[in-house]
């Protein structure tokens, strides 16, 4: 009997026991008071119910969201929006999805939710610029701070290269705000009342926005002064002729040649047939003059080519005319003819290189601008060192008495001309160079022959690919 009193008491005592455990665990599981010593971005909330910190949890979420930020602009501009419209978002998911855990689940469930919960918390906060891009955009900048303008390089009447320095203007300091932004936001709790009562304000940091062009890369070009200049006369060259010669010059003026760039006569060329045309006079086809399109154009190249030549720069392509020129000591031209015969030329002078050209009454000018040295020159001199003199050619005219002759075209005499280019230092010649060694052919004597059955007769000579120099293929 003693025996089953006993295990009757130990039975019971276990019940009452698990009992006691599983009330306090239910009671410690099913408690809506949030543990002892919790806390929120500085909010203690402990004791507190879930319900009622989760409420007050949203209505700080909510305040915080729409304090206003004030902006100002150095110009006095001044720009107001809320927090959450310049990008700013609170957010304490993590905290409300616990408090959610600690009053749903299974007991267990809630009661190791409320035992590993958290004793402190913080806001996330997030920072998105792309709204306050928006705002603060490129056309804001531009009506609030103007636009930066370039500086100019201007070359005078007088040759003087004047310099005009930049105007910059600003731009947001976009990395600065984003910083100045995390600093002012409040990342505590507070009040509501509180809350809704604060103004942040915040002076917009800006950067200095320079112009593409500045002084600074202006002047590292190098473009100091005039270092040579040429000119040839149109003389009598007709209306025609005087406009060809004017449309080529403008489209070589105001080229710019970076350091180790070339050059290309034919690319201005075909510039100036674009934006001018050419005009009809006197060509040289196969070596004779006749009429065509474009004439004149050689005695651009031509000038150009003595004032390169006056800068020490490197010729990388040049030939002589087939004929003689009336501007140019022989020796000392320049042809083209398009799509055979360029003429190009190097900047080696290590700086930029600006051409300057200009027809004034009856004389081109070409004018190198850029660097260098103020004791060095050129000097430039051609000789003659052959005379070639001219041909016969015979052409039948049954027309004329039996071995009678008639001069249907002069002969004209031919040359081989060198040229040499001497480089003087302080007054001094330290180096000379053949430059060229050009031939100008002779031009045959045409003689009309009745041979009246004599054994010889004139044969027609092959005919020629026309090659067009000093002016354009006709379109």
């Amino acid at each position: 009997m003693t025996k089953i009193h006993a295990a009757l008491i130990a039975i019971i005592s276990l019940i009452l026991t698990g009992s006691l455990v599983y009330g306090g665990l239910y009671l410690y599981g099913h408690s809506p008071a949030l543990p002892k010593g919790t806390a929120l971005a500085g909010w203690e909330i402990g004791g507190l119910h879930a319900e009622e910190a989760a409420e007050g949890t949203r209505a700080r979420l909510a305040a915080l969201a729409s304090i206003p930020l004030v902006l100002t602009a150095q110009n006095g501009a001044e720009m107001k929006l809320t927090l959450k419209k310049a990008g700013i978002a609170y957010e304490a998911e993590d905290f409300l999805r616990s408090l959610g855990a600690l009053t749903s689940g299974e007991l267990l469930d809630r009661v190791r939710t409320r035992r590993s919960f958290p004793r402190r918390w913080e806001l996330g906060i997030h920072l998105e610029l792309s709204e306050l891009k928006k705002r603060l955009s490129a056309d804001w900048e531009q009506k609030s701070f103007g636009s930066p303008v370039n500086a100019t390089r201007q070359i005078t009447a007088d040759d003087r290269v004047v310099y005009t320095e930049e105007t910059t203007s600003f731009a947001v300091d976009w990395p600065a705000l984003e910083q100045a932004l995390r600093a002012a936001v409040p990342t505590r709790f507070k009040d509501p009342a509180e809350l809704q009562a604060l103004v942040i304000r915040l002076e917009i940091p800006l950067t200095v926005k320079d112009p593409p062009v500045t002084l600074k890369l202006l002047k590292e070009q190098g473009v100091e002064r005039r270092i040579a200049q040429f000119s040839t006369s149109l003389g009598v060259s007709g209306p025609g002729r005087s406009y060809n010669v004017e449309a080529a010059a403008k489209a070589v003026n105001g080229t710019v040649l970076p350091p180790g760039a070339v050059f290309d006569y034919g690319k201005a060329i075909e510039k100036a047939q674009a934006e001018y045309g050419f005009r009809e006079a006197p060509v040289i086809v196969n070596g004779k003059l006749q009429p065509g399109t474009g004439g004149g154009i050689c005695q651009v190249s031509s000038t150009l080519y003595n004032a390169a030549l006056h800068a020490g720069l490197e010729i990388v392509e040049r030939r002589n005319h087939s004929l003689p020129v009336n501007y140019l000591p022989k020796g000392r031209d320049a042809t083209f003819a398009q799509g055979y015969i360029n003429f190009r030329f190097r900047n080696n002078t290590g700086k930029y290189l600006i051409i300057k050209t200009a027809v004034q009454g009856r004389s081109l000018t070409v004018k190198l601008f850029g660097t260098f040295p103020r004791n060095v020159t050129y000097s430039v001199e051609s000789r003659t060192v052959e005379v070639l003199p001219p041909t016969d050619k015979y052409v039948s005219d049954p027309s004329l008495p039996k071995g009678g002759t008639r001069v249907l075209q002069a002969g004209k005499t031919g040359y081989i001309v060198e040229t040499y280019i001497t480089k003087f230092v302080d007054g001094k010649a330290v180096e000379k160079k053949q430059l060229s060694r050009d031939v100008y052919h002779a031009q045959k004597r045409v003689i009309a022959i009745n041979r009246g059955g004599m054994s010889r007769t004139a044969q027609p000579e092959p005919p020629k690919k026309p090659l067009v120099e000093d002016g354009v293929k006709d379109s």
